[in-house]
């Protein structure tokens, strides 16, 4: 998850504000922690957004209300935004102001200017931000893709123009860093794909790929118009990107595509279905579809099910388990291992020399990407001629300009926010923490009624997450009741406070569970006083 951002004169501009995803104790969305920005509100300018993936995106609408500063996108990315606020109630306060491709902004002191580059989506912008102290050039997610489908290619032109006027600092995708060559275009991923579905004549075919990836949804949509076959289009990321790519005049020429109701109707040698879930999120349409729970499909034996999409590391035990489903289903599957019907968004070595070769910047600013990927940029960037590399963590300061550029904090409050179930609290909140234990460990609640300096009642044991229903937890209870009675064997009047005697009470019932199981559970004591 992306967040950036550049100070100048004691004004700033944010770039960028992402989110990332897990599936941990009923967390699925985390995004940055901007509590330096809200000390800070009345010296923000704006966020301008560079293009319209998640992790770029994804959190303007849960934090725009912190900050309430304008918002500056292209087309296409400001249309995926403005959907994003409709479901808040911010819809008709958050101003989301248009930039044109290759537009250019004034938000003194800082110049910008957007640069086209290409992506995995469209309308990928690198930002040319010029100060008084020099240029950066914050290129956002790109690639150098001759082909790209949908959009123009990379300005490869303007980027060298910039690099003759002089560039102080490139902070610059590090996503593929490892990977030797070029990334691939979209326009070989077409083809590939049309032979790919031409081999199977009969079957019902289905593509899981990336929402966002227009060009991908294009090829597609030409593959069935190639083959005689109907789109149906399944997920709602899917239709919310295909609106917002034909607002911003995309998808020109492709009809519109069918919903899922199509189905009923066309016969499998008719049908192309595109759906989302090449990550097996187990809320995406692939998913309810091989665990039986969509509505309108279910995939049979001799369908065959295509995954046009990569991989994203710490994904593979959810894709994994869909696959495993399609397999026992008699499902055939095709992936990018084993045909070529994928290609990455992001630069390998030969496109990111290009990139230092145009650009030729004095500081290298490696971003996005783990810290193995970021210090093999930096050397990448060294090898080739850049005179200085820095490498920042998450709330790492760095100064530009004037004189040499250095680290100048590393401690900028920076942290993470998670979305649990409608509400924002930090990641480390004692809510989670506490939810944590339980999952681990299991939970025991103890009800004791007590009148004067008398136990009144038998104690009432509930066990969460501990054993089995029947004699085992008949049996644990008994043992729990035997450590409480000898504890209550004294007058309570003897312990100091209540809270004295709730804390033996505690303790004598953790001892017993950890005798048994050899856990420690979350252990609450309510004494009723009557």
């Amino acid at each position: 998850m992306n967040l950036n951002v550049y100070i100048c004169d004691g004004r700033m501009i944010i770039v960028d504000m992402g989110i990332s995803f897990c599936d941990h104790l009923g967390v699925e969305i985390i995004m940055p922690d901007i509590r330096y920005l809200e000390d800070k509100v009345d010296q923000i300018e704006a966020i301008v957004l560079t293009h319209a993936h998640e992790d770029h995106i994804g959190a303007v609408a849960h934090l725009w209300p912190r900050l309430r500063c304008p918002i500056y996108a292209t087309p296409f990315t400001a249309e995926v935004v403005r959907n994003k606020f409709r479901e808040t109630p911010y819809a008709k306060n958050a101003p989301i102001i248009e930039i044109p491709l290759s537009g250019k902004l004034d938000l003194t002191p800082f110049h910008i200017e957007f640069v086209t580059l290409t992506h995995s989506i469209p309308e990928p912008n690198a930002l040319k931000i010029t100060t008084k102290y020099g240029t950066v050039m914050h290129t956002g997610d790109w690639k150098l893709d001759p082909s790209p489908l949908v959009g123009a290619t990379t300005n490869e032109k303007r980027l060298k123009e910039i690099g003759d006027e002089g560039v102080l600092a490139l902070v610059c995708d590090s996503t593929n860093v490892f990977s030797e060559g070029t990334s691939g275009s979209e326009g070989d991923v077409k083809e590939e794909l049309l032979e790919v579905i031409k081999r199977y004549p009969k079957q019902r075919i289905t593509v899981a790929c990336f929402a966002s990836n227009i060009a991908r949804m294009q090829s597609i949509a030409e593959a069935a118009h190639a083959t005689g076959r109907e789109i149906v289009m399944i997920g709602r990321s899917l239709e919310k990107m295909e609106l917002a790519a034909r607002y911003a005049g995309y998808l020109k020429g492709i009809s519109k595509f069918k919903g899922d109701q199509a189905l009923r109707d066309l016969p499998n040698e008719r049908t192309l279905v595109i759906c989302t879930g090449s990550q097996g999120e187990h809320k995406s349409a692939l998913a309810r579809i091989t665990n039986g729970t969509h509505p309108m499909m279910k995939l049979d034996a001799g369908d065959v099910v295509i995954f046009s999409a990569r991989t994203i590391p710490g994904n593979e035990k959810h894709i994994g388990a869909v696959q495993n489903r399609l397999t026992r289903a008699g499902v055939t599957i095709i992936t990018s291992h084993d045909e070529d019907i994928h290609v990455s968004g992001h630069p390998y070595r030969d496109e990111l020399r290009q990139m230092f070769a145009w650009t030729r910047p004095q500081v290298l600013i490696p971003v996005h990407g783990e810290a193995r990927h970021l210090f093999e940029h930096r050397r990448l960037g060294l090898d080739s001629g850049i005179p200085q590399a820095i490498v920042p963590n998450n709330g790492t300061l760095i100064k530009l300009a004037p004189e040499k550029a250095a680290i100048i904090d590393e401690n900028i409050p920076s942290g993470r926010l998670v979305i649990d179930g409608n509400r924002l609290i930090p990641q480390e909140a004692l809510a989670l923490k506490q939810r944590h234990k339980v999952a681990i460990n299991g939970h025991v609640m103890i009800s004791l009624v007590i009148k004067g300096d008398k136990v009144k009642a038998q104690p009432q044991i509930t066990l969460n997450g501990i054993c089995e229903p029947g004699q085992e937890t008949h049996d644990l209870v008994e043992k729990i009741t035997g450590a409480l009675e000898q504890v209550l064997y004294q007058d309570v009047s003897e312990f100091k406070s209540e809270s004295a005697l709730t804390e033996s009470l505690r303790q004598a019932a953790r001892r017993i569970c950890h005798a048994w199981f050899g856990k420690k559970p979350v252990t609450d004591i309510h004494i009723i006083q009557v």
